[in-house]
């Protein structure tokens, strides 16, 4: 059964979720610094504990996703910044 693949609209759902909990994760941890009263803080830190390890399990069943691919070692030279940029001589 580890063969098991992902049909694609449950992997764009997946995908989804992972990005909600991320965000989540990221707000409870900033909002932590703005809340004084110590329940509420060890709840917030109890929530992000408890996120981080579901946002593990959920990038293991993520793996199974089918359009996985890699990514590519040639990358475009940016726009700002880059050295060819094409209007710098005017």
């Amino acid at each position: 059964m580890d063969s098991l693949k992902l049909a694609p609209h449950e992997s764009l759902d997946l995908h989804e979720v992972i990005n909600f909990k991320t965000l989540c994760i990221a707000k409870s941890k900033l909002m932590q610094g703005l809340v004084f009263d110590r329940d509420l803080k060890n709840l917030m830190q109890k929530d992000v504990d408890q996120s981080i390890q579901a946002l593990a399990e959920l990038r293991e069943i993520y793996k199974r996703a089918p359009f996985e691919t890699a990514v590519p070692q040639s990358r475009p030279t940016p726009i700002i910044g880059g050295e060819d940029v094409a209007y710098s001589e005017q």
